[in-house]
């Protein structure tokens, strides 16, 4: 009996690595940055303006970019900061000293006033910047 190990399987059993549920884990990491990545809005504007949707919206690149909110009550903000209208004219000065080719994102609720908007435009343009955009949603198709 000596030398007898009970078995043919002769000792020691070899490590398997199980790829099935590795596959797993991985679609799992890809669905969660899939999802995060969709729902992820780089705006810089007030939260709870609602956008107007446009067909020929376009993404942007944030860096150098002021946004400037527009509410449907007809108030200014700054970034995310609710400014008066003598503080926007400051602050305007103040970015293109900084920021001499910034670009300025108007970030307009739906139901806001085009008057509102239309004075942003006109005071960025008098300070002299050229590069004025109006942030949209994109509209969807069939809509």
């Amino acid at each position: 009996m000596a030398g007898s190990s009970g078995g043919s399987s002769g000792g020691k059993k070899k490590a398997r690595i199980e790829i099935i549920p590795l596959i797993d884990v991985i679609f799992f990491l890809l669905a969660t940055f899939v999802l995060f990545t969709l729902s992820l809005n780089k705006s810089n504007g007030v939260t709870g303006i609602n956008l107007p949707a446009s067909e020929t919206g376009e993404s942007r690149d944030p860096a150098g970019t002021v946004t400037i909110s527009v509410t449907d009550a007809g108030t200014i903000a700054w970034n995310k900061d609710f400014i008066s209208l003598s503080e926007f004219i400051d602050r305007l000065k103040t970015f293109k000293v900084a920021e001499p080719d910034g670009r300025i994102l108007i970030n307009g609720d739906e139901g806001a006033q085009f008057n509102a908007a239309l004075y942003v435009f006109d005071e960025a343009r008098k300070t002299g910047f050229q590069k004025i955009f109006i942030e949209t949603k994109v509209r969807q198709v069939g809509r």
